[in-house]
């Protein structure tokens, strides 16, 4: 099964802080153990959302809202995908994200098989 792992954002995230040196490499071990078990299959942070948009549809009509988006909680600010064979094992690994702080909430993703 895909998962993708999400990130929420933070303050810090939608100023554009950057994580420190040690803090990135930190990432760049998890996301090597990721990729030597076969597991990942996408990874990425993301702009603030000051740099983003949003669709709204509404009435038949799309509107096109910029950002940045004062809700910071419902932000994403990365993410990671991954294919694994079950979520307890999709749990563990997010266990394994070497943040201080911070959520990612586990998404399973749907296959096309599940839609019919």
């Amino acid at each position: 099964m895909r998962v993708m792992m999400l990130v929420k954002a933070n303050e810090d995230s939608e100023a554009g802080a950057l994580p420190g040196k040690e803090e990135f490499a930190e990432m760049g071990r998890f996301n090597d153990e990721l990729a030597k078990a076969g597991v990942l299959l996408a990874a990425d942070g993301l702009r603030p959302s000051s740099d983003g948009a949003r669709v709204v549809f509404a009435g038949g009509r799309p509107s096109v809202i910029a950002g940045p988006f004062p809700e910071t909680e419902e932000l994403v600010a990365g993410y990671w995908v991954i294919e694994v064979a079950s979520m307890d094992e999709a749990k563990d690994w997010a266990t394994r994200i070497p943040f201080r702080e911070g959520v990612v909430e586990l998404r399973p993703i749907m296959e096309a098989a599940e839609l019919g």
